[in-house]
């Protein structure tokens, strides 16, 4: 998987999955560069040339509710925390987390809870219930996605990066 450089058929694999009737506009290079910017982050290939040229999310994705979402949006059901993402800060975690079966006390786990949640990421969508998809934009896990909901947070193995999470969903509807 890398990261760092879009290749063709990655590319031509999420166009195919987004159908352009369902396509929001593309952000463009410069906002793109202005949202990194502004973030402090680079975005992951092929990630960052979908937003860029193809489309900043679709009306259908792999995420269930709401589709794909803009690169700048969150979910509605996300709350009114807000401000606390910090895309720039590293992702904290490299294997799965069930924080529901964690023994420590909540006041303890709350901190560390909330970096899961909001550093290191963009957040793709949701399938509702508190579950929502993240792409890991800083960390040891830069480029790979990541489910965290209301009790834990684990990688996406069946599908390690964004190009492989779309071609699973694209595959399967």
């Amino acid at each position: 998987m890398d990261t760092e450089r879009a290749d063709p058929g990655d590319l031509d694999a999420l166009r195919a999955a987004f159908p352009p009737e369902l396509r929001r506009p593309p952000l463009g290079w410069d906002a793109v560069h202005a949202f990194e910017l502004e973030q402090g982050v680079v975005l992951p290939e092929p990630y960052r040339t979908l937003v860029a040229e193809i489309c900043d999310g679709s009306g259908e994705g792999p995420a269930d509710v709401d589709g794909l979402i803009p690169l700048t949006r969150l979910p509605a059901d996300w709350g009114p925390d807000v401000g606390q993402r910090v895309p720039a800060n590293p992702f904290p975690l490299t294997e799965a987390w069930v924080w529901e079966d964690d023994p420590r006390p909540y006041e303890e786990l709350e901190p560390l809870i909330d970096e899961v949640g909001n550093d290191g990421t963009i957040v793709l969508g949701t399938d509702g219930c508190g579950l929502y998809w993240h792409l890991v934009v800083t960390g040891a896990q830069r480029g790979r996605i990541w489910v965290v909901s209301d009790v834990g947070a684990a990688p996406a193995e069946e599908e390690p990066g964004f190009a492989d999470w779309v071609a699973r969903w694209a595959k399967s509807r």
